[in-house]
């Protein structure tokens, strides 16, 4: 069985350089990868290119890096939680390609199964689909969006085992799976971390296949970005 702990995160950014385009699972601030975010901002890494549904918030999750200018551009769906996001963009600081969710979702998705594009109706006769190839079906309309290309996918998992399989729990099951793969190189940062064997094959949600880096993440804040209580 191939082990592929890593015992520091240091070990795991091995490789990772300036003007690289690195995908950020997570939802909100719900499944980041925490410990690699923080790691990312010590390194002072820039001029990134960053795929994720969202940026975090001001002091949080991408914001962190967003902060330090470490961003050139964002890919992403929803930017409304981060100011310092929004006043990038329109400062034109930050470059920003906005994707609807779903075709986020399926363009990591076809990156990670080895499909170079996808046809989506999503977007048609808008701005979304300027410059890009069209195609009638079933007397429908469609989008070609081609897969995306990146160099690390940062993963955010509750457990995992050397081997690399990965088990999400809750929400945080949300982006991270399908971008698990999808890049040249996949870290993933565990709250548990587990011999290999140790988990019930059919719980697992991601095969080892799609890691090369696993390790055990540590002093996670799990923040809520809109918290609502009864009163």
């Amino acid at each position: 069985m191939i082990n592929k702990t890593v015992n520091t995160i240091q070990e795991a950014l091995k490789g990772v350089e300036d003007g690289m385009t690195f995908m950020l699972g997570g939802f909100g601030l719900c499944g980041i990868p925490e410990n690699a975010i923080k790691a990312l901002v010590q390194k002072n890494i820039r001029n990134i290119t960053c795929i994720s549904n969202n940026a975090g918030v001001d002091d949080f999750g991408l914001g962190l890096l967003l902060q330090k200018k470490q961003i050139k551009k964002m890919i992403s769906s929803y930017v409304g939680e981060n100011a310092e996001f929004e006043r990038q963009m329109l400062s034109e600081e930050l470059e920003v390609e906005l994707t609807p969710q779903g075709t986020l979702a399926a363009k990591c998705q076809a990156a990670q199964q080895g499909f170079p594009a996808i046809y989506t109706p999503a977007g048609y006769g808008t701005e979304v689909a300027m410059g890009k190839e069209t195609r009638e079906f079933d007397g429908k309309m469609y989008v070609l969006e081609e897969a995306y290309k990146a160099d690390f996918a940062f993963i955010k998992a509750w457990k995992g085992d050397e081997a690399g399989n990965l088990i999400f729990k809750g929400t945080a099951r949300n982006f991270n799976p399908c971008m698990c793969g999808a890049a040249k190189i996949t870290v993933v940062e565990v709250e548990e971390l587990v011999p290999a064997g140790a988990l019930d094959p059919n719980q697992i949600h991601v095969p080892g296949i799609f890691v090369q880096r696993i390790f055990q993440g540590k002093s996670y804040e799990k923040r809520i970005e809109q918290r609502t209580v009864k009163s």
